[in-house]
C-alpha cells in the first residue's frame, strides 16, 4: 500500500508531542493554549450561528 510521506511526518511529529506530555490531554492542551497566548497574535471568537433550516424536507 502506498505511503504518503506528508501524513507520515505529520503522523510522526504528532507522536513526538503526545510523548513530550507523556500522552496527558490536560497537558497537551495547556500547553497549545500557553503557545497561544505568546504567540502575540490575536485570537478571535464568532458567536455560535443557528442553523439554516432545511426546506426541502
Amino acid at each position: 500500500m502506498w505511503k504518503d510521506p506528508i501524513v507520515e511526518e505529520t503522523r510522526k511529529l504528532r507522536e513526538q508531542y503526545a510523548n513530550q506530555h507523556d500522552h496527558n490531554i490536560d497537558a497537551i492542551f495547556e500547553d497549545i493554549q500557553r503557545r497561544q497566548a505568546g504567540s502575540g497574535k490575536k485570537v478571535v471568537s464568532f458567536p455560535p450561528r443557528k442553523p439554516i433550516e432545511d426546506k426541502h424536507k
